[in-house]
């Protein structure tokens, strides 16, 4: 009976390690990809192109889909990026409680989140609703941005 109870216990602690452990690495990345975002928008909102692309994966492949168009490779999008950032005011104001992180494995994960970009004259910038997928990859140890997924917000 003691040896019932027993592996009854060791079954019941191994499954439950076994379930938490996806959960924690979901969470870890979930973390990580977050992490990555917030560095990003502050180097955006700082307007500082080579800490934007310190973010970014440092290849052609880079895909930015902006405004119904395919912009590849990073320079071309740190370009586009800095075009746009010349207006008087330009900021992302990302609504991270409202952040979701896909893992799609544990290199690679999307997030998603609804943001609004402020951009325009100081005295009446316009804010522009906007939804976000980011293509996340883990490059060596740290996650990069493979590619920027953005579209108009719908009410």
């Amino acid at each position: 009976m003691r040896t019932n109870v027993s592996c009854v216990c060791f079954l019941v602690v191994s499954l439950l390690w076994l379930a938490a452990a996806p959960f924690g690495a979901a969470a870890a990345t979930a973390d990580d990809v977050l992490a990555l975002y917030s560095r990003f928008a502050a180097a955006q909102n700082a307007h500082d192109a080579k800490a934007i692309s310190a973010q970014l994966i440092q290849s052609p492949k880079f895909l930015w889909v902006s405004d119904g168009k395919s912009i590849w490779g990073t320079a071309a999008s740190i370009e586009r990026m800095s075009m746009f950032q010349a207006s008087e005011v330009w900021r992302v104001e990302p609504n991270l409680e409202q952040a979701d992180v896909v893992e799609v494995n544990a290199e690679t994960a999307f997030l998603h989140m609804p943001l609004e970009l402020v951009i325009g004259a100081a005295a009446k910038p316009d804010r522009l609703a906007f939804l976000v997928s980011i293509l996340c990859v883990k490059d060596h140890a740290d996650w990069k941005i493979a590619a920027l997924f953005t579209t108009a917000r719908k009410p």
